[in-house]
């Protein structure tokens, strides 16, 4: 059987709360999919996701992503924006550094023999992709790797325009803070629209 499933970086406590609140701000009188939790979706921001066989452990597979990485106790992430990716999507975009990128190639690494290439969505509409993310799509059923890569908490989906109006009119209605703290990582059950529906394993980022 094949598991939609993902890893994920996760905000301190504080900067979960803090999430939550903008995606209700940017929404103004819009709701935004899914809603952001701190006991259901979680605010996160995700290392990779795909269909995965039956055969990964996530507990053991995430303690190897997390051994072959040197983290530090807490990785702080600036803030680049609120942005709009088509199609629909409203995103807090982040900066990509060096430690995310390594970070992701590792769980790529390690991660690629679980993939469940067969279940990949050839069927999907990729026109409005970059070339990057449409290479990326092609080899590993996930839009957002390697070059392509754009590290972001998604605040939500709506319909286009409305997401799209939300974006242009985002600095009306909040001031976004300008580094965001993660100080765990997960592994997570995807749910509506890619969301971290449900943690199946999670470990700090200083643990040994």
């Amino acid at each position: 059987m094949t598991r939609w499933l993902g890893i994920a970086l996760l905000p301190s406590a504080d900067h979960q709360r803090a999430a939550i609140r903008l995606q209700e701000k940017i929404g103004g009188g819009h709701q935004l999919r899914p809603t952001l939790t701190k006991d259901g979706n979680l605010p996160h921001v995700t290392v990779f996701q795909g269909p995965f066989t039956d055969a990964l452990d996530p507990e053991a597979e995430l303690a190897k992503v997390a051994g072959s990485v040197a983290l530090p106790g807490e990785v702080q992430l600036a803030a680049t924006g609120i942005v709009y990716q088509p199609t629909g999507w409203v995103f807090l975009s982040l900066e990509r550094p060096p430690l995310l990128e390594g970070l992701q190639q590792a769980a790529l690494h390690i991660l690629d023999a679980y993939l469940a290439r067969e279940a990949f969505d050839t069927a999907k509409d990729t026109s409005r992709f970059s070339d990057s993310e449409r290479a990326s799509f092609a080899r590993y059923g996930y839009r957002y790797t390697g070059d392509a890569y754009a590290p972001h908490i998604t605040l939500g989906r709506a319909e286009e325009h409305i997401a799209q109006d939300l974006v242009r009119t985002a600095s009306e209605r909040v001031s976004v803070q300008p580094e965001w703290t993660f100080d765990r990582l997960s592994f997570y059950v995807m749910g509506e629209h890619g969301a971290h529906a449900e943690t199946l394993a999670e470990r700090t980022l200083d643990l040994p």
